[in-house]
């Protein structure tokens, strides 16, 4: 059963399209649901994100942790966006069932995604980013949730 948050955010998603000449674009999926995640961030000098988009193919849990994903960096700085997590993404959306939790996963990890690109374009380090799974099943079978 799915929150109202969740279903409002599947229903009626924020944030949706692309970004042209983006400061960052990441790209994350799940091979075992064939969920695929693209957020796209427009970062300005003083590394405040400005705009985000995002482009998801899965279902309606993964369209609506991407949607509240893009609403809790939308203004942010990139140290702060940084610090989203895939729980934050879920008390966001009032939870969401066990089977669905990798969505907020993917969430996560698009952000990051998308950060680690900005930061290879801008030829950064930012403190605390590591470099991103293509495939949020890498190594996961180890993790409890």
């Amino acid at each position: 059963m799915y929150t109202e948050k969740v279903m409002d955010h599947f229903t009626n998603p924020r944030n949706v399209g692309e970004i042209e000449n983006a400061s960052g674009v990441g790209t994350v999926g799940n091979a075992k649901c064939g969920d695929i995640m693209r957020i796209y961030l427009d970062i300005d000098d003083s590394g405040v994100i400005k705009d985000v988009k995002f482009k998801t193919f899965g279902c309606g849990a993964a369209v609506a942790t991407s949607s509240m994903a893009t609403e809790l960096v939308k203004g942010k700085t990139v140290n702060e966006a940084l610090q989203v997590t895939n729980k934050a993404v879920m008390e966001a959306l009032d939870g969401l069932p066990p089977v669905k939790v990798h969505c907020s996963l993917l969430a996560e990890e698009a952000i990051h995604a998308a950060l680690w690109d900005y930061a290879e374009k801008k030829g950064i380090k930012i403190e605390g980013l590591e470099k991103p799974k293509s495939d949020i099943h890498e190594g996961e079978e180890s993790e409890e949730y």
